[in-house]
C-alpha cells in the first residue's frame, strides 16, 4: 500500500532528532560547516545530508518568532526526476510500486545530474562531491518494508513527523488542518495532491523556503497533475 510522510510544522521544535537520526540509519559522515550567523547547520542538503531543518526569523525585535521547516525529498506522485533521468539511463531513478518512493540508484552516475536537479520542482538531488552519483532521501526504503518507521519518524519527540498509509496520513492531515486554521486562518496543505511528503504550514509556505511547493508555472508536470485535479481524474501513482 502507497506511504506517505505528514510533517505538522506548528509542531516542528527545530530539535533536530530527524536530521541526526538520518546521519545515524544512513551512516553518512558529518560535515564540516561555519558558523553563518544562524542556529541552522548545515545550511544546505548535500550527497551526504538528506535532511536539514531550516531556521527562518520572522519580524522584528519585540515581535520575533521562529518558523523551522526540515527538509527532504518529497517522493513526488509523477516524480520529474525520474522522467529527466530516464532520458539518459532508464532505471537510474525508480518509484517502488509497493510504497511510492522516489529511489536514486547507482545507475544515476550515468545521468546528467544537473538536468535531475533543475527537473525537481523542490531542488532536492545532490551530487556527489568527488564522483557523479546522485543522492537524497530514499524514505528508510529498507525500514519501511519490514514494516518500521523511517528513522526520522521514529526519531521525533513532537508529533511534527508522521508516516503511514496515504489515506490514514491524508485523513490526519486534513483533521490538522482544519484544528490550526482556527488559530493560523492562512494554515495550507503543501502539494497535497502531487507529493507523499505532504507539510502543512502554518502561514505562506514562501515563508518558510523559496521551494517550499512547487512552482506549476515553472514544472510542466506540475500543471498536468493540476490539470488532471481540475478534471477529476485519478493522478496518483
Amino acid at each position: 500500500m502507497a506511504k506517505m510522510f505528514f510533517i505538522d510544522l506548528t509542531r516542528c521544535t527545530a530539535c533536530r532528532s530527524c536530521q541526526v537520526a538520518c546521519k545515524q540509519w544512513k551512516q553518512l559522515p558529518a560535515e564540516e560547516t561555519v558558523n553563518a550567523g544562524s542556529h541552522q547547520n548545515p545550511l544546505d542538503l548535500s550527497f551526504v545530508t538528506l535532511k536539514t531543518v531550516h531556521f527562518i526569523e520572522k519580524g522584528k525585535a519585540g515581535n520575533m518568532r521562529w518558523l523551522f521547516f526540515p527538509e527532504q525529498c518529497r517522493h513526488c506522485t509523477d516524480p520529474p526526476c525520474m522522467g529527466q533521468a530516464d532520458a539518459d539511463k532508464e532505471g537510474a531513478v525508480i518509484q517502488d510500486k509497493d510504497t511510492g518512493a522516489v529511489i536514486f540508484t547507482a545507475l544515476t552516475e550515468q545521468v546528467d545530474g544537473d538536468g535531475v536537479r533543475a527537473a525537481c520542482p523542490y531542488d532536492i538531488p545532490r551530487r556527489q562531491k568527488d564522483g557523479k552519483l546522485l543522492s537524497k532521501c530514499d524514505m528508510c526504503i529498507d525500514r519501511v518494508r519490514e514494516g518500521r518507521l523511517p528513522s526520522c519518524v521514529l526519531s521525533c519527540p513532537t508529533g511534527c513527523m508522521n508516516f503511514g498509509d496515504e489515506k490514514a496520513m491524508e485523513a490526519l492531515a486534513g483533521q490538522r488542518l482544519e484544528l490550526v486554521k482556527k488559530r493560523h486562518p492562512k494554515a495550507v496543505l503543501g502539494d497535497p495532491d502531487s507529493v507523499r511528503v505532504v507539510y502543512l504550514f502554518q502561514e505562506d509556505p514562501a515563508s518558510y523556503h523559496a521551494k517550499a511547493v512547487a512552482d506549476i508555472s515553472v514544472h510542466p508536470l506540475s500543471r498536468r497533475r493540476m490539470f488532471a485535479k481540475a478534471l477529476g481524474l485519478q493522478h496518483r501513482a
